[in-house]
């Protein structure tokens, strides 16, 4: 019998992970989901993501199970099964999508703040910029002094954007129409009710979806981490399972409810934050003060949190000697001073590019979204690689369809998206060879090989900007 200890209980540790997973990206899905897809295609992809993330969660619950001693982030399982160059490309995947993150953070708040005050309407004119650098600099700051999201700030956070969520779901359900739902269920009729929107195969739409659906799955790595805090490993099993499960009901209900209730051309029109808008067109102006009030708020608290998670994450490569010391180097309240300012300085720059940018919000999580999908293809290799070493087949499985999902995503909807990260390799490759001679590290001629091979896509990346075949927009 499996001896329980102190620790976090099944339902506390399902509403943590729950917490983690829930930002920003749900409350501008709608729009994203319906220009994208009808409900059909729509509802498939969410089986499709579904599936791939189900699998990526359960290797993760394996690994931490089979390898409690690597503690370095989910990019450790990158070093474990690949060496320093298979960590920092994890790491440094996961550092840039990370800060990535922070940029649609900022877009979606100014986006709020602009329903209260126009100025900072749409959330990428520069008033809305300079109040978004502003708010990263006091946000690095905070961070740099020692100062974290405390429990009771966490708590406000989560029901700040928890409550709202559930409103519009029962306001939804309320003002469901079937006939509306149906009408065009596979989206393939073109007519003034599909105006800007995707038409044509069921294929063809699920694909425009993938990135957005992957942007609200990012977090879910949290729940290994957090599995550890847990009174039993059964019971951090079987509550990363639940919690998915519970997720993926939210995800599903928010973006799939609103075809019954306004047709597609409406929904893609929406502005950001797009269940505000939704809210506002069904219920009126008091859905969206409810929504856009409940964001902001949820949002200074995440992103709070999320500031931290960059430079802890060039902090933790660095102690494995994957990045220069200086990226490790803590100062007197255990803050890393180097990477949080080298983040917030390339943060910086990013914000100020959003300024030739049609859709900043789209662009930045899209980005995000690539960025990551390297970090989460790793687990899955090593789960693969990990089980076939102990012939554990069940497992190997399991990797096999976690990795090849990864690679799915990759070439299928945001092949685009990964050319332009394979770009930020070219100062990145220069780092790694920093720290390979800081810590006498000769690189192999596998790890040469994978460099010119990353470095030629982003050379490809950079003739297709320039030619116009991958446009910023």
């Amino acid at each position: 019998m499996e001896n329980e200890k102190k620790g976090i209980g099944k339902g506390e540790l399902i509403a943590l992970i729950v917490s983690s997973c829930i930002g920003t990206g749900i409350f501008g899905i709608t729009s994203d989901v319906s220009a994208a897809a009808a409900p059909g295609p729509a509802l498939l992809a969410w089986v499709f993501v579904g599936i791939g993330f189900l699998m990526l969660v359960l290797s993760l619950n394996n690994l931490s199970e089979k390898r409690p001693d690597l503690t370095a982030g989910i990019f450790s399982y990158a070093g474990a099964g690949f060496g320093p160059m298979g960590e920092f490309i994890s790491g440094w995947s996961y550092w840039l999508s990370a800060w990535l993150g922070n940029i649609a953070f900022a877009t979606m708040l100014m986006s709020s703040i602009g329903t209260f005050f126009p100025t900072f309407k749409g959330g990428q004119n520069l008033p809305s910029i300079i109040v978004a650098i502003i708010f990263c600099w006091l946000l690095t700051i905070l961070v740099n002094n020692g100062v974290e999201s405390a429990s009771f700030v966490n708590m406000i956070g989560t029901i700040c954007k928890v409550l709202p969520l559930i409103i519009f779901i029962v306001i939804m359900i309320v003002c469901f129409k079937a006939g509306m739902f149906t009408a065009d269920f596979w989206g393939r009729v073109a007519n003034n009710a599909s105006k800007g929107t995707t038409t044509g195969s069921v294929w063809s739409q699920m694909q425009g979806t993938l990135m957005t659906l992957i942007w609200v799955f990012i977090g879910v790595e949290g729940a290994s981490v957090m599995a550890h805090r847990a009174k039993s490993r059964s019971a951090a099993q079987e509550a990363s399972i639940l919690a998915f499960v519970i997720l993926v009901v939210i995800y599903v209900l928010i973006s799939i409810l609103p075809y019954g209730t306004l047709d597609r051309a409406q929904l893609a029109s929406m502005g950001q934050p797009a269940i505000g808008h939704v809210l506002k067109a069904t219920v009126g102006t008091w859905g969206s003060v409810l929504i856009n009030v409940g964001l902001i708020i949820s949002t200074i608290v995440s992103w709070l949190s999320w500031t931290m998670l960059p430079a802890e994450t060039t902090m933790l490569v660095a102690e494995d000697k994957a990045m220069p010391e200086i990226w490790g180097r803590v100062n007197a309240k255990n803050a890393p001073t180097a990477s949080l300012m080298i983040t917030a300085v390339l943060q910086t720059i990013f914000l100020f590019s959003l300024l030739f940018t049609e859709k900043a919000y789209e662009f930045a999580y899209s980005l995000c979204s690539a960025a990551i999908l390297f970090s989460y293809l790793f687990v899955g290799l090593y789960q693969m690689k990990y089980s076939s070493e102990n012939k554990e087949w069940g497992q190997f499985t399991i990797g096999l369809l976690s990795a090849a999902f990864m690679f799915a995503c990759m070439f299928l909807a945001g092949w685009q998206e990964v050319l332009l990260v394979s770009i930020s390799f070219i100062p990145g490759f220069i780092i790694y060879y920093l720290a390979c001679r800081e810590n006498n590290h000769k690189m192999t001629t596998a790890e040469k090989c994978v460099m010119v091979l990353i470095l030629v896509l982003s050379i490809v990346a950079i003739w297709l900007v320039a030619n116009g075949t991958i446009t910023i927009s």
